[in-house]
């Protein structure tokens, strides 16, 4: 099987380091293992994702010498098959439309931890997972509610989801470089909680993009930052629930600014743009992330 990587910004900003950083580990990695490197834009949300950020990233790329094998992929233009894959898990009974804004969600979480006398559980992300049932509504209800017209989210039913999947869910998480050796590592996908799969008005969400992008993509190798490996558990779920094949799995580690916190977009003076600007170059910007110089094709 040929090894297939991507690099999947979001075109609502410039690059910064830590993009770069993960664009090179997958560029590089294609290179060494004389396999395909794709780009997608993860674009789904068209309210801030601009055509100008998506131009300003393939200059950087190629500034970079990071030369995907085909035109980007872009989100935006798939609703369709994401709407099909959601589709799937309705007919199931594994997705239900869910009514309830941050704030009543809050507010129940508030008034359970005080009947409980703890705080409850949050998600892996540090978000509150939501105490209200499905069952606190009927399915009558949520879709009569649904029909006419009343904001609502599409939540996963994680505990019907689950036994739905069967046991032994798991990914190959690869270790020390993409191509290394492989470790088997368990999902628990319920310490998600009921994740949100869509909206009303998106008909998907990135766990759900995600999973039917690689799949479509042929990806073989999933190479992004560690602050992605929680949410592996819920690809797996779902790539079980859709019969798609699971990637190898590699996440690495992220660059972080003075403080030891996660570069953002908001930073600009990281951005490779302001860094090009500032007299760079692509080699000292490898530097910079402690990467060796670009390696060539495996012969």
């Amino acid at each position: 099987m040929r090894f297939v990587c991507r690099f999947a910004p979001s075109p609502n900003g410039r690059l910064h380091l830590g993009h770069a950083f993960s664009a090179m580990v997958n560029s590089d990695a294609a290179r060494r293992m004389d396999g395909r490197f794709l780009l997608r834009m993860e674009d789904i949300d068209t309210a801030r994702c601009r055509p100008e950020y998506e131009a300003g990233i393939l200059e950087d790329l190629a500034w970079l010498s990071i030369v995907p094998s085909g035109p980007p992929r872009r989100q935006s233009e798939h609703f369709a098959e994401y709407a099909a894959a959601l589709a799937r898990l309705e007919r199931e009974g594994l997705v239900y439309p869910a009514f309830e804004s941050r704030s009543e969600i809050a507010r129940a979480v508030i008034e359970k931890e005080a009947a409980l006398g703890h705080a409850l559980e949050r998600d892996p992300d540090g978000a509150l997972i939501t105490p209200l049932a499905r069952n606190r509504l009927s399915d009558r209800e949520r879709a009569r509610r649904r029909a006419e017209g009343e904001a609502f989210v599409l939540r996963l039913d994680m505990a019907a989801a689950v036994e739905a999947a069967g046991p032994g869910l798991f990914w190959n998480e690869a270790q020390g470089v993409p191509e290394g050796p492989l470790r088997a590592v368990p999902a628990d996908p319920g310490r998600w909680g009921d994740v949100i799969l869509a909206r009303k008005d998106v008909p998907t969400s990135y766990h759900l993009s995600v999973v039917v992008d690689d799949a479509l993509q042929g990806i073989t190798h999933v190479i992004r930052g560690q602050d992605i490996y929680p949410a592996t558990a819920v690809h797996v779920l779902l790539q079980r629930l859709l019969g798609l094949p699971t990637p190898v799995y590699h996440h690495h580690r992220l660059i972080l600014d003075v403080d030891g916190r996660k570069l953002s977009k908001s930073q600009g003076s990281h951005s490779i743009a302001a860094l090009r600007t500032a007299g760079a170059s692509p080699a000292e910007i490898r530097a910079m992330v402690d990467l060796p110089p670009q390696p060539t094709p495996s012969t």
